[in-house]
C-alpha cells in the first residue's frame, strides 16, 4: 500500500464523521432573538469597552451603546494608553450624551507588570462597574438597540451564569471573507461551538471578546481578569475558565444584533494575528509541528490528490465534498454571505498555514508579542499562561 492510499484512509476517516459530527452539533448553537417589548426584570448591567488606538471606531461602538432599548445600563469606557484620540473620543461622546445611563470614561496611563494591557483595561473597568451582571466587548462592535436587552432574555429564561455571542463579521473583499471564514471555520472544526452548551461536560468552554456577558458572581468565582492576566486570548480563556467551574454557559449566534469589521484586509488580518496565533497552542513547537502537519494532510492535501487514478483519489474526493459541505454549513449558519468564497478554500488553507507560520517565527524572533505598541516577553507569557 502507498503513502497516498494510507493518507487517503486516514483523511477520509477523518471527514466523513466529522460531517455528521457537525450535522448533528451545529443545530444546537442557537441564534438569539431579537426581543422588542420590555422585560419584567432588568437588572443592572455594566457594559465594560476597552480601547487603544481605536479612534476611527469607538465613538460608533458607544453611540450603539447608549442607543440600547434597554432601561438599565452603566457604560465604563477604558482609555488605555493611547496615544491617538481615542480618549477624546471617549470624552466627545460622554459630553454629548444627556441620558440616563450612567456613562464613566476611565483613563490609564501606565501598564503594571504582569498584565497585558487590554486585560488590565477590563479588569479596570470591572472595578468600576456597580452591576451584577457584565458585558465585556471590543472597541469596534456595532450593537443593534435591541441586543442587551435580547441578550438579558435569553440569559435569564436559561438562568445562565455566562454567555458568550458571535457576530456578524463583516468583510467587504472576497479574499478577506474567503479567509474570516476559514479561520472561523477551522477554529470550530478544533472547538466544537456547541460544546459549551452541553451542561454535562465541564471542560470545554468558549468566549468571543465582542460580546462575553456574564454574572459579577461568576467572574469573581474564575478569578476575574487577574486569573488570565498575560493571556492574548483572554476572552477565550475566560469561557473556558467558566466552564472549568462548573457554571452554566452558552455560546450563541447573533448576526442580527451584534456586527463587526473585524479587519480592513487581509494584511491587517495577518499583523493582528501575530500575537495570538502561537499563543493559542500554548507556545508549543510540537504542537505548531502537529498542526502544520494537520493542515496540509488533511485540507490541503485532499484537493490535490482527489485526480490521482484509483480508489484513493475517490477517498480523497470524498474529503473534499465533506470539507465543503461542512463549511458551507458554517457560512449558512453564522453569516449571509452565498458561501461563493468556498472555491477558494484550498489557497486560504495555505494562507492561515502562513499566518500561523509568521506568528510562530517572529514570536520566537522577537522572544515575544508587540500587541497595541506594548511589547510583552515569550518568558513573562509563559510564566504567566
Amino acid at each position: 500500500m502507498t503513502v497516498y492510499q494510507i493518507l487517503a484512509i486516514l483523511v477520509v476517516f477523518y471527514w466523513v464523521p466529522m460531517l455528521f459530527i457537525h450535522l448533528v452539533g451545529l443545530p444546537k448553537v442557537p441564534r438569539l432573538k431579537k426581543v422588542l417589548d420590555p422585560l419584567a426584570d432588568e437588572p443592572l448591567v455594566s457594559i465594560i469597552v476597552a480601547g487603544k488606538e481605536e479612534e476611527a471606531s469607538i465613538g460608533a461602538t458607544l453611540q450603539s451603546l447608549l442607543a440600547q432599548e434597554y432601561r438599565r445600563i452603566e457604560i465604563i469606557a477604558v482609555n488605555d494608553r493611547s496615544k491617538d484620540r481615542t480618549g477624546e473620543e471617549m470624552e466627545e461622546v460622554k459630553r454629548s450624551w444627556e441620558g440616563e445611563a450612567r456613562f464613566e470614561v476611565l483613563h490609564i496611563e501606565s501598564l503594571p507588570s504582569g498584565w497585558l494591557g487590554k486585560n488590565h483595561a477590563l479588569y479596570q473597568g470591572y472595578l468600576r462597574a456597580q452591576g451584577d451582571y457584565i458585558l465585556f466587548t471590543d472597541a469596534d462592535i456595532h450593537f443593534t438597540p435591541y441586543a442587551v436587552r435580547s441578550a438579558m432574555a435569553f440569559f435569564q429564561e436559561l438562568k445562565l451564569d455566562h454567555l458568550t455571542v458571535s457576530p456578524f463579521l463583516v468583510a467587504k473583499t472576497f479574499w478577506l471573507r474567503a479567509f474570516v471564514q476559514f479561520f472561523l471555520y477551522s477554529l470550530c472544526l478544533l472547538k466544537w461551538p456547541w460544546k459549551p452548551n452541553d451542561d454535562s461536560q465541564h471542560k470545554e468552554g468558549f468566549g468571543i471578546g465582542a460580546f462575553n456577558f456574564l454574572t459579577r458572581e461568576a467572574y469573581e468565582k474564575v478569578g476575574t481578569h487577574r486569573a488570565i492576566a498575560m493571556r492574548p486570548d483572554d476572552d477565550l480563556m475566560l469561557g473556558m475558565k467558566v466552564k472549568q467551574a462548573h457554571l452554566k454557559q452558552r455560546m450563541g449566534i447573533s448576526p442580527e444584533l451584534l456586527q463587526v469589521e473585524w479587519y480592513p484586509s487581509v494584511g491587517d488580518a495577518m499583523r493582528g494575528l501575530e500575537k495570538n496565533m502561537f499563543a493559542g497552542l500554548n507556545y508549543s513547537l510540537w504542537m505548531v509541528l502537529i498542526a502544520t502537519l494537520g493542515q496540509l494532510v488533511f485540507f490541503f492535501l485532499p484537493f490535490l490528490a482527489m485526480f490521482l487514478p484509483g480508489w484513493e483519489g475517490w477517498l480523497y474526493l470524498t474529503a473534499v465534498l465533506c470539507n465543503i459541505a461542512i463549511y458551507l454549513l458554517y457560512t449558512r449558519k453564522m453569516t449571509s454571505y452565498s458561501g461563493l468564497e468556498v472555491v477558494a478554500l484550498p489557497l486560504t488553507v495555505l494562507l492561515f498555514l502562513f499566518i500561523f507560520l509568521r506568528s510562530t517565527y517572529l514570536t520566537l524572533k522577537r522572544g515575544g508579542i508587540y500587541w497595541r505598541g506594548t511589547f510583552y516577553s515569550l518568558d513573562d507569557l509563559k510564566l504567566r499562561k
